[in-house]
């Protein structure tokens, strides 16, 4: 499972011509799910977003967490993300999870960071998103679990 986190003045998804999903200052996470990851990997990944500490305290260095700086998330599902690029010029998805499985991690993710009482709005699984975002940084992380 990987989650690709963004750190955002703001940031949107819009689907149908319709923004589903928006945020202000807090990180829009892309998420991709593999064939092999497990209920503990996305439990452990989002308590990785969820305190990793990439907003500036009083002294202008990445110590708090998007809670501490009073953010939210924007959790977009991001198959890309499964692919596998080492070979070509054409990627493969072969690792990615199969569709059904992917959707329950995807919801179960974001679940899970509900559950600690921060605000998440959502992309639309599966749907042809317009995401939009304010890169603030910028400040781009890839995190693994």
């Amino acid at each position: 499972m990987k989650a690709l986190i963004q750190r955002v003045s703001s940031a949107s998804v819009t689907v149908e011509q319709q923004v589903i999903g928006a945020i202000n200052t807090g990180l829009l996470v892309l998420l991709g799910v593999e064939k092999d990851d497990t209920e503990q990997q996305l439990k452990k990944l989002a308590e990785k977003v969820l305190k990793y500490r990439m907003f500036s305290d009083e002294n202008g260095k990445m110590n708090l967490n998007v809670q501490q700086a009073g953010g939210a998330l924007l959790v977009v599902s991001q198959f890309t993300l499964a692919a596998d690029t080492n070979s070509g010029l054409r990627p493969s998805f072969s690792t990615a999870a199969h569709p059904d499985n992917a959707l329950k991690l995807y919801q179960d993710f974001v679940a899970y960071c509900r559950s600690f009482g921060i605000e998440v709005a959502t992309g639309q699984f599966g749907a042809d998103m317009q995401v939009a975002l304010v890169n603030n940084g910028p400040v781009t992380f890839l995190l693994e679990s």
